[in-house]
Order: C-alpha cells, then sequence, then structure tokens
C-alpha cells in the first residue's frame, strides 16, 4: 500500500502526529508525510491512501489544508482511502475541531473518508503543546485502524469490480 500523509503544522504537534502515523503505516508499504505548500501540486498517482491532518484553529483547518482540500474531487480520489487528524486542546470549549470539518468538507465533494476523524491532543496549558503523553502511540494505534479499514474496503471494492 502506498500512503501519502499530508498535513500542515503551526508549532509541530501535528508533524509529529503526521510522522508517527507514517512510520506505522511503513509496516505495510510506502509511506511518507509531508507538509502541505499552497505552491507545490499534490501528486496523487499511485497513492491507495490519504491522510490529512491540521491543528485546530479557530475550531477548523488552516487555510493551506482548506484550499487542499477544495482541489479534491472524486475524479481524483477514485480508488483513494481517505482520513483525517488533527491536534488541539481537550476541553469541553473545544468539541468543535479540524478533523471533522475536514470530513464534512470532503463529504460535500462526494469524498467519503474510511474512518471517523481523530484528535490527538495537545496541553491546553501551554499554547504552543507540547502533546499529552501517549499521543504519538495512539497515533500509531489509530494508523494501523485505519490501514485495516482501508485494506477491507479496498478489498470489497475488489470483489465488486
Amino acid at each position: 500500500m502506498n500512503t501519502l500523509v499530508v498535513y500542515d503544522s503551526q508549532y509541530g504537534n501535528t508533524e509529529q502526529i503526521a510522522q508517527a502515523i507514517a512510520e506505522t503505516l511503513r509496516a505495510f508499504g510506502q509511506a511518507q508525510a509531508i507538509r502541505i505548500d499552497p505552491a507545490a501540486p499534490i501528486d496523487l498517482q499511485g497513492v491507495d491512501l490519504l491522510v490529512m491532518g491540521s491543528p485546530t484553529q479557530g475550531f477548523r483547518p488552516t487555510p493551506a489544508i482548506t484550499s487542499y482540500l477544495a482541489t479534491l474531487s472524486p475524479a481524483s480520489a477514485q480508488g483513494l482511502a481517505v482520513a483525517c487528524f488533527d491536534t488541539r486542546f481537550r476541553g469541553r470549549l473545544m468539541s468543535h475541531s479540524a478533523a471533522p470539518a475536514m470530513a464534512r468538507q470532503l463529504n460535500e465533494r462526494g469524498i467519503s473518508p474510511c474512518v471517523e476523524p481523530e484528535s490527538f491532543f495537545v496541553m491546553a496549558w501551554r499554547k504552543k503543546g507540547p502533546l499529552e503523553a501517549r499521543e504519538l502511540e495512539r497515533a500509531g494505534a489509530w494508523a494501523r485502524r485505519v490501514y485495516e479499514t482501508s485494506r477491507a474496503s479496498r478489498s470489497v471494492l475488489s470483489a465488486h469490480a
């Protein structure tokens, strides 16, 4: 399986999660994590799994990730499993976050993520983090779940082709 993890990061927390996800997914094939660059197009040719991550800013993804999502179409995502994650503070006031907004934007474009969006938590007492304890391990476990779900859905699609 060829996986691409596309992320944006402000303080490095989302980047750490993206790297942990890519590292875990390397056990199942090629996987790389790349930071979004609005000036550089992202080639999805040969990609089986696209994982997108963003820090939560103002209860939504960063403008760079939002712009990238707007470029995806059902045709460009044909046969592609997609998953979304974010980093955010834990708490009642932070019930809205970037990953569900990203999943909604994908659904509006006719692209269904293969798993529910996931949040990874940053210590709230410091704006810049660090990540809460064990979030990198949790990212690895989530990545394995994404892989298993995407593999199962690809098997179903292959059987119907």
